[in-house]
């Protein structure tokens, strides 16, 4: 009896894997996320209580619909893990910074703006222009800068300092 009952149980078992094999595999690119990691990082003192930090990063939308952005946001995390906020700086003005303070040399990326659309399976370099209300040193003894980019379904990436 048990004979009976095993072999047609094992082959339903087969076709049920096979079923959610398939429909996972059919459903691989409807994932919508940013993949990346920052490249570069430049740092100025603006005054005595403020800096600037210019991240440069590099992220790919594996998903096989468009990536659109809501918002970005810059952390800092010190050594303690504890995360400080940022405010983001315009395109407009992260031109001008770099005008103004030549120390951070050249900007090579268009900003990664809100309303940006990031093409299905691309990849792009992009940076971003963050003021912390804090002395430049602090942002140098930091532990790692994070980017976190949300889409405007509410998905969140984040993209960290190695």
């Amino acid at each position: 009896m048990h004979k009976q009952l095993a072999v047609p149980l094992v082959v339903g078992l087969v076709v049920v894997a096979l079923a959610v094999a398939g429909i996972v595999y059919m459903q691989r690119g409807a994932h919508i996320e940013l993949k990346g990691s920052i490249l570069k990082v430049r740092t100025v003192a603006m005054e005595d209580t403020s800096a600037l930090a210019v991240l440069d990063f590099r992220f790919a939308n594996p998903a096989d619909y468009p990536f659109v952005v809501r918002t970005v946001e810059v952390f800092m995390e010190d050594a303690q893990g504890n995360r400080h906020n940022s405010v983001t700086v315009s395109e407009v003005d992260a031109k001008r910074l770099f005008e103004y303070f030549p120390r951070l040399g050249q900007k090579h990326n268009v900003s990664l703006l809100m309303r940006d659309s990031i093409k299905p399976h691309s990849t792009e370099d992009r940076m971003i222009a963050a003021r912390f209300d804090m002395p430049e040193s602090k942002l140098e003894s930091r532990k790692r800068f994070i980017v976190r980019v949300e889409e405007v379904d509410g998905v969140q990436s984040e993209m960290a300092e190695k």
